[in-house]
């Protein structure tokens, strides 16, 4: 069953992806544990199904979730599209576009929206408002985020770059995968760093007791994250700080400000302190800077996204 649907994978619309993985540790592990640490968007639960299914492959033989992994172990993970979803339409929004052409859109996305429908928000989201504004998404048949290459915190501003056709989006995934595309981030956090940059790295995986949150862990259930940032300004018991990606986790940036004692201003998740000099929509986290080479012509192009008027208020308030 498994090399029929492998002979059938393609990016078209509806059909599933198969993953390739090597194990690269010299201790053992169980599969559904590492799968689990590797695939951070599936559940246990959902990872799980999967093997029971016999959707995934160790060295060519179907694996259990006991089944303990040795180094340079294959796994073949086949992953089915999601089930097609009734309340996943167009709906009219006013988009704040940066650049569009007929393979790619980029958003100065708002605080406050969330970049695709999930279970519990099944409208209102930012791929509700592009599948009204662009009519024909790639993957819209079944798949919860057509066209979306990468993610932003539902109240984190700033670039968003979008696929608007399918050889767009296969590019643009490699190019994020591979560190082409570069992302900078904004913020303002609590405190004042030692130094004046420096990165920061640690292994992010959920959260031992919330499953909404994530956290530096010290195991081998994290991925490794790598997070470089630099100090633009000192405001007293605060700072402006940039930020730049060598991966791109969950929650990456708050995880990491958090875990160094710098929590970011607003951030009701990973910070203990909740309030704000000025009213805040979100954290103040902005993407500001995004580049990348055009899929098509290759050609590296720079967006930035303008702070929103909450973070200048907000920045305004602290220079004071």
């Amino acid at each position: 069953m498994f090399e029929e649907e492998e002979e059938k994978l393609s990016f078209g619309e509806g059909e599933g992806e198969l993953v390739i993985l090597h194990y690269p540790k010299p201790l053992p592990m169980r599969l559904d544990r590492w799968l689990v640490s590797q695939r951070s968007e599936q559940s246990r639960n959902r990872i799980q199904k999967f093997i029971e299914h016999g959707l995934v492959l160790v060295n060519g033989c179907k694996g259990k979730a006991n089944t303990p992994l040795r180094k340079d172990d294959e796994i073949k993970l086949w992953i089915p599209p999601p089930e097609p979803l009734p309340y996943l339409k167009p709906q009219k929004m006013d988009l704040n576009i940066l650049f569009e052409d007929p393979h790619i859109i980029v958003i100065n996305k708002p605080a406050n929206l969330t970049v695709h429908p999930a279970p519990g928000n099944k409208d209102g989201t930012l791929v509700n408002g592009l599948l009204h504004h662009c009519k024909d998404l790639p993957g819209i048949n079944g798949k919860l985020r057509p066209g979306i290459v990468h993610r932003l915190d539902k109240d984190t501003t700033g670039c968003l770059v979008v696929a608007k056709s399918q050889e767009a989006l296969v590019n643009l995934q490699i190019q994020i995968q591979k560190r082409i595309a570069s992302r900078r981030y904004i913020a303002l956090v609590h405190g004042v760093p030692k130094g004046d940059s420096g990165v920061i790295i640690g292994a992010i995986g959920r959260h031992p007791t919330d499953r909404k949150k994530y956290t530096v862990v010290n195991d081998e259930s994290g991925r490794y994250a790598c997070t470089h940032w630099k100090l633009k300004e000192r405001l007293g018991d605060y700072s402006l700080i940039g930020f730049k990606l060598d991966t791109g986790r969950t929650h990456q940036i708050r995880v990491h400000s958090a875990h160094v004692g710098h929590p970011i201003l607003g951030d009701q998740t990973y910070s203990r302190c909740k309030k704000t000099p000025t009213k805040l929509t979100g954290q103040a986290l902005h993407a500001i800077k995004l580049s990348l080479n055009h899929p098509i012509s290759n050609k590296l192009m720079h967006f930035e996204a303008p702070l929103p008027n909450s973070f200048l208020k907000l920045l305004s308030i602290l220079r004071r």
